[in-house]
Formats: C-alpha cells, sequence, structure tokens
C-alpha cells in the first residue's frame, strides 16, 4: 500500500512540465505570407490584423502572432517530461518547468498589402523569431 502511495505521490508532483508543454502554442501556417494569398485565408489562420489601414489607397495590415509547435511536438516533449518526471522521482521539474517557460514560441509580426482584389502584393517580416 505504501508503495501505491509513493507512485500516486510522484504523478501528483509531476505535471507541470508537462502540461506546460502540451499547452504550448499551436503551429501557424507562415507560408501564406506570400504575394498572391487571400486577405480571408489570413484571417482563417491568424484571425484579425494588429493594425489595418489605407495607405497611399492601399490596404495595409499588419499580423503579429506567436509561433508555436506541431501537435506532434507538443506530445512528444509532454510524454518525455512525463518519463523524465517518473524517473527522476519528481526531481526533473526543476528542470522541465523552466525550460517550457522559455521555449514557448516566437512572435512573428508580418505586415502585408493588399491588391484590388483583396490579395497579397508585398509582405515585409517585420519580426521573425
Amino acid at each position: 500500500m505504501k508503495k501505491l502511495q509513493f507512485i500516486f505521490l510522484i504523478i501528483l508532483m509531476s505535471g507541470c512540465s508537462v502540461f506546460m508543454a502540451a499547452k504550448q502554442p499551436d503551429a501557424k501556417n507562415v507560408e501564406l505570407f506570400k504575394i498572391g494569398t487571400p486577405r480571408s485565408m489570413l484571417l482563417a489562420e491568424f484571425g484579425l490584423p494588429m493594425v489595418s489601414e489605407i495607405r497611399n489607397g492601399k490596404k495595409i495590415e499588419i499580423f503579429k502572432f506567436v509561433q508555436g509547435y506541431s501537435s506532434g511536438a507538443k506530445a512528444g516533449r509532454a510524454v518525455f517530461h512525463g518519463v523524465a518526471d517518473v524517473l527522476t522521482l519528481g526531481l526533473w521539474e526543476v528542470v522541465g518547468t523552466p525550460t517550457e517557460g522559455v521555449f514557448n514560441g516566437n512572435e512573428l509580426v508580418f505586415e502585408v498589402s493588399y491588391d484590388e482584389n483583396d490579395r497579397i502584393d508585398q509582405v515585409i517580416a517585420l519580426k521573425k523569431g
């Protein structure tokens, strides 16, 4: 019975890094930031732009977002943290939790302008993680 309680305690102690890895931001399709992409596709993938304005008769928008990780990468990281927690009796959290805090995606910012058909005609990467 003591052994079962000990294992349960280890499972409860582990989890911060596991949870953080699983909750990292999702990967976005940055390949959409190219000439010819319809505005509607950008809105569907990235949501509303941070800035939307008309400059010299052209619609200009700025998209800001955090580029995250694929589902497979997030799951793999979570499994790794879980196994490491069990093997180290929870001590892995000292390393795993700060690591997940650092590797939480990269902030990207793109400025796009559109032609008369609301298709991208210019892309400028303002911040590339």
